[in-house]
């Protein structure tokens, strides 16, 4: 009998954990309702349609749902780069006396679920005024994901030796100068990986999305989505439809980055 290694069948199991959930919606999107509930199940469409991205596109203002995700997406990622750029370089050229507690508090504030901030959060966000508006996510998304971002920040800003800095420093730039000059463009698999980390994160959240921002023209792609079942039907084919419309900028971005990606999940450690 044939004996395959264990990391081949490890790798098996997480290729078809990872990829056969994304194909079967890939497939169900182009089935009809009889179809999806016939017995016994039809693995590949007997008669592929696009009516169910048209019925996506027209049921539901998809376009908008898009247009909010990919804002909200966008602004907290780039919120979150910049208040972990400084967080990451404080915590890698400052010698600071309690830094390894520093490293522990982010670990564990990066662990801690989100649903049991929803209360405070929703109170803050109304006594600011930022309820039902793109700043109710915002704010939120870059906290959660700056955690996360600053650890990945700090282990690529860690490899960078500080005679180049110090070289550009007496050469005239300020510190903050040889930070966005050298620090950082040396360091780019890293922001390139806290800033997908941080995009992803915002572009699939829903608890929050729907607390805070549940407002009709601002709505992001999680909740609008929930929007195609109704009352008594679930029409799991336009379902799949928008998820997939939802999935494809997301595998679109790694496709484009998967190299400085790769690169910035592989590289580095932040040493004490």
């Amino acid at each position: 009998m044939l004996k395959l290694p264990l990391r081949w069948i490890a790798a098996a199991v997480l290729l078809i954990n990872g990829f056969f959930p994304a194909l079967w919606i890939l497939l169900t999107s182009f089935k009809s309702d009889i179809e999806l509930a016939q017995t016994p199940i039809t693995w590949l469409p007997q008669h592929p349609s696009l009516n169910n991205y048209l019925h996506a596109f027209s049921d539901q203002p998809l376009l908008l749902f898009l247009g909010n995700s990919f804002a909200v997406a966008l602004l907290s990622t780039l919120l979150t780069l910049f208040a972990a750029t400084g967080a990451a370089y404080t915590l890698t050229r400052l010698q600071l006396r309690h830094r390894d507690l520093i490293l522990i508090l982010l670990v564990a504030v990066a662990m801690f679920p989100p649903a049991t901030l929803l209360v405070p959060l929703f109170e803050i966000m109304r006594g600011l005024g930022l309820i039902n508006t793109y700043g109710a996510l915002i704010l939120p998304y870059a906290v959660q994901s700056l955690p996360v971002c600053t650890l990945v920040l700090a282990s690529f800003f860690q490899q960078v030796p500080k005679d180049i800095e110090n070289a550009a420093m007496l050469d005239g730039c300020t510190r903050l100068q040889a930070l966005y000059r050298i620090v950082l463009p040396l360091s780019a698999p890293g922001v390139f990986t806290a800033g997908i980390l941080a995009f992803v994160n915002a572009w699939d959240e829903f608890l929050l999305a729907l607390a805070l921002n549940a407002a009709p023209g601002s709505r992001t792609l999680p909740v609008g989505i929930l929007l195609y079942q109704g009352e008594f039907t679930f029409p799991w084919p336009v379902i799949s439809a928008a998820l997939v419309v939802a999935i494809v900028p997301l595998a679109i971005l790694i496709v484009l980055f998967q190299e400085r990606v790769i690169s910035g999940l592989t590289t580095g450690g932040i040493k004490g």
